[in-house]
């Protein structure tokens, strides 16, 4: 499978879907933002500046400061794959994201959307 067409998408063109998807179901940009953090160990000023630079998905996890430890949590089917066993690890990181923004659109508390 090629996954360069998604590495090279911008994450500032995806970031307001994934707000969208969230408001949809009544939950907020700040949830959505909290997730990012988690995964990702970004602050608010570092994930403004990455979408005011329209950082690409892969510079954008390349750049992440640490990934959480607890990502081996997240479990799951997304887009038909089971997020664990993805092996190409750029793309297993694009997808754990997809995945707890889905499970914020579907209700699930923060806590354990975060792994808490």
């Amino acid at each position: 499978m090629d996954n360069s067409r998604i590495y090279k998408m911008s994450f500032a063109g995806v970031y307001p879907h994934y707000i969208q998807k969230a408001e949809k179901k009544g939950r907020t940009k700040a949830e959505v933002d909290d997730i990012i953090f988690w995964l990702t160990g970004y602050d608010a000023k570092m994930l403004q500046k990455h979408i005011d630079d329209k950082t690409n998905f892969e510079d954008f996890f390349a750049g992440a400061p640490q990934l959480n430890p607890n990502v081996s949590k997240i479990t799951g089917v997304i887009c038909g794959y089971r997020v664990e066993e993805i092996e190409d690890k750029l793309m297993q990181k694009v997808r754990y994201l997809d995945k707890l923004i889905d499970e914020l659109a579907k209700g699930k508390a923060m806590d354990k959307i975060l792994r808490k």
